[in-house]
């Protein structure tokens, strides 16, 4: 316990120094700036839609239960990749 106090103690005199000593920043801010963050922000959605496609998939196209009376039975083939 002795050791969580100090530990935040020492961060928030860290934090502390840094907030009392912030100086002016004189920068400047290029225009593409914020299209480069929608750009991001648009990529990452995208890779999460790729990685996510089965899952987004099966919300849209729901499955029809079969019943057996309706389709005719269909006989199961050997898999070939187990051959040889």
């Amino acid at each position: 316990m002795k050791r969580l106090m100090a530990v935040t103690l020492t961060l928030f005199c860290c934090l502390s120094l840094m907030l009392a000593t912030e100086r002016r920043a004189m920068a400047y801010v290029d225009p593409g700036s914020g299209l480069l963050a929608v750009q991001s922000i648009g990529s990452m959605l995208a890779a999460a839609g790729f990685f996510l496609r089965r899952r987004i998939m099966r919300l849209f196209h729901k499955e029809q239960p079969v019943s057996s009376a309706d389709s005719p039975q269909v006989a199961k083939r050997e898999d070939s990749r187990n051959a040889a």
